[in-house]
């Protein structure tokens, strides 16, 4: 999309709040509008800040556009949500002229846009920048061998390093990890937004990752944004195993665990000879790995991973919506949106991600570090 083009819809988004919202306004309409006009020139940058070659000023572009899109996606809301209102005030006062006499609806609606658009906003940067919760899931496993009993997985998702998220907060999460003491790690995608020459530095913690079978990742959708392949290798040099379409059996308390691993849903568009596919990453799999984990980075994969036979799958993408009302949209396209759900004899974990894409904002939808424990399924 063309230059011109980005900021003509920004600034034309701006215009219908401003047009619906400032002049209700009882005072300071005038720093409303400008807030708006700010933001109207802000927002374009979050996707133009790749053009700059120069740092820091690339990240401070992107950091300005991501703020006023956080900030925008919330006043935008809910001046649809005040229009809503005032349409059904307009009807309730048809039907029965003094039900809303004398109400001054128009004017504390269009005061509560921007009064909650920054309440939401800096809420959600709150919770965007810290670091995520531990969040603990116990996902009973039929025939489950008793030496995998309590085997714990602790996963992270989504926490896309890039211009605003770089090392210091990567290293807060590894530290997190780290003090669960974990059997596994694994790394659901969406780790990167940019090359590896731009951000290698700054994914280096990862080497730091421990636990007593090691880390185990999966590309996601951003990761072939990025240059994939580039990505693999270096993950590899870091002593992460990626896995692309194929397992790894780990041998625990006398026990087999099999870890499978798949490229993104849509990774067969940038690479035909990717093509995510759960049946592969079983081939070759003995028969005593009864046990059966697949790391797959978007819920999507659920339907041909119950059919290989997996009896779990962890994955992310969704973000859990990230903010309100985003949330209640991920349906539209993925079958779950957070949580631990089942398909037929497949248990599905989709994590909220531990990171965030694009605004710094969480609403609604927090980040999480996921640590999963296999117990047996009681019958």
């Amino acid at each position: 999309m063309s230059l011109a083009a980005l900021f003509l819809i920004s600034v034309l988004l701006h215009a219908y709040v401003g047009v619906r919202v400032a002049p209700a306004l009882p005072d300071g309409a005038a720093l409303f509008v400008a807030l708006l006009a700010a933001s109207a020139l802000l927002m374009p940058m979050t996707l133009l800040a790749r053009r700059v070659h120069s740092q820091p000023w690339a990240d401070r572009l992107a950091w300005a556009g991501a703020l006023a899109m956080g900030l925008f996606s919330s006043l935008f809301v809910l001046t649809l949500l005040r229009d809503a209102l005032l349409l059904a005030a307009a009807l309730i006062g048809a039907i029965e002229p003094e039900a809303l006499a004398g109400l001054p609806l128009a004017r504390w609606s269009a005061v509560a846009v921007p009064l909650l658009g920054l309440v939401v906003s800096l809420w959600g940067f709150v919770n965007a920048r810290r670091t995520a919760a531990v969040v603990s899931v116990d996902v009973p496993i039929a025939d489950l061998p008793a030496g995998l009993h309590g085997f714990t997985i602790v996963q992270i998702s989504d926490i896309h390093v890039g211009p605003t998220i770089k090392h210091a907060y990567l290293h807060r999460i590894v530290e997190s990890v780290n003090r669960l003491g974990a059997d596994m790690v694994a790394v659901t995608g969406d780790l990167v937004d940019g090359s590896v020459p731009e951000l290698g530095d700054q994914v280096a913690p990862l080497a730091a990752l421990s636990s007593r079978h090691g880390t185990f990742f999966v590309t996601g959708n951003h990761e072939y944004y990025s240059g994939a392949p580039a990505w693999v290798a270096e993950l590899r040099r870091l002593g992460l195993r990626v896995l692309m379409n194929e397992h790894v059996v780990l041998e625990h308390a006398g026990a087999a665990l099999l870890v499978g691993g798949v490229t993104d849903f849509h990774a067969h568009h940038f690479d035909p000879a990717q093509r995510s596919d759960p049946q592969a990453a079983l081939a070759g799999a003995p028969a005593h790995a009864t046990t059966r984990v697949l790391l797959a980075h978007q819920p999507r994969s659920a339907e041909a991973a119950e059919r290989a036979g997996f009896q779990l799958q962890l994955s992310g993408h969704t973000h859990g919506g990230q903010f309100l009302p985003w949330n209640l949209f991920v349906r539209l396209q993925q079958p779950f949106t957070a949580g631990l759900h089942r398909l037929r004899r497949l248990w599905v974990y989709t994590s909220r991600g531990t990171g965030y894409w694009g605004p710094p904002k969480r609403f609604g939808a927090p980040s999480e570090i996921t640590r999963l424990r296999l117990v047996p399924h009681a019958v």
